[in-house]
This record gives structure tokens, sequence and C-alpha cells, in this order.
């Protein structure tokens, strides 16, 4: 299978698992070892400046903390547009990259915009594989518009209406298939 990193992985009609029914992941890394990325759409109740205040100058006010996955959940992610995506520890596409751990002062002064997402979603070498494989994703290039979308509710629909009229009709299956 080809790398997956900067695609987005979104959740196919077929996926009930509660952790990703109507989900939009960014990949960030796609390995022989497994992958890792984070949920673009899943904001919480809970904002930057509750969660993680050593990060509130780098968000803007106000600004939400968002569910990055399962993995990890307590330990913050921060995926930013960076002015020089070098800067990145994962540089993930066009200007996009992870910052994980101790944010160093070159790299602040590089941030052009950034989120913060509490944990990450991952998969263990052939996992991510497997599941494509029993069509449980589809896939789509990231841009850089649905790493920072103002409406992170219907991203997942947004991005399935975008990729044509093969999946217009996925777009409209509620979360919950008995509500069908």
């Amino acid at each position: 299978m080809k790398n997956l990193q900067g695609q987005l992985l979104i959740s196919s009609s077929r996926l009930f698992d509660p952790n990703f029914r109507h989900t939009v992941i960014l990949v960030g890394q796609h390995t022989t070892d497994g992958a890792l990325g984070v949920v673009l759409n899943r904001p919480l109740d809970a904002s930057v400046a509750q969660a993680v205040p050593a990060l509130i100058d780098l968000v803007p006010e106000g600004e939400a903390l968002f569910e990055g996955g399962p993995v990890q959940p307590s330990s913050p992610i921060l995926v930013a547009d960076m002015s020089h995506p070098a800067l990145a520890d994962i540089p993930v596409f066009d200007r996009i990259g992870f910052l994980t751990g101790e944010i160093r002062d070159d790299q602040k002064r590089g941030i052009v915009r950034a989120r913060v997402f509490a944990g990450y979603s991952g998969w263990d070498a052939g996992q991510l594989e497997a599941e494509m494989a029993q069509d449980s994703w589809v896939l789509d290039p990231a841009q850089i518009e649905d790493v920072f979308t103002e409406d992170p509710d219907g991203l997942w629909q947004t991005v399935l209406k975008r990729m044509g009229p093969d999946f217009q009709m996925m777009s409209r299956v509620p979360f919950d298939p008995r509500m069908n």
C-alpha cells in the first residue's frame, strides 16, 4: 500500500467503532511499523486554556481542545501550519506538521496557526491496511482548510460531498444507523 501520510481517512458508513464513527483523520505518519494521525472533527467541551494552559499562547483565545484519538488522551499533540515546515517534529503535508513534546522557541515563532489535540489515533503494522481492505475508510488528500475547519462537526459530510457523486449518499448516513 502507498504511504498515506498527508491523506485524510474518512470513516465509511461500514465503520461502527464509536471511536471512529463519522470521523475524519489526518494521517501524520505511515510506515511499515504502523500509522498515526489525529481526528479532525471531534471538538471537546474543554478549551485549550482549561486543559493545556501551557499552550494557550499558540492558539486563538477560547479555542476548543480536540479529541485526537483514543491513544494517550492525556498527551497533547499540536497540529500547526508552519511558516517553515521543516520546524515540525513530524512534517505531514504542505505547511502542516505535528509538534510533540516540548515546543522550542524557534518552533513557536514558526507557527502561523495551530490546533491542540488530546491524544492520537494509532495503528500497529498492517492494521490500517487491513481496515482499508475491509472498506472501513475512504481516502482523500488533506487540505489545509480541513485541518482548521470552522465547522468540525460538519467536516465528515463536507469532505464526502466534495469527493463527488459516488460519496453523496454516504454523506447522508446518520451517525446512528437505527435513525435511517
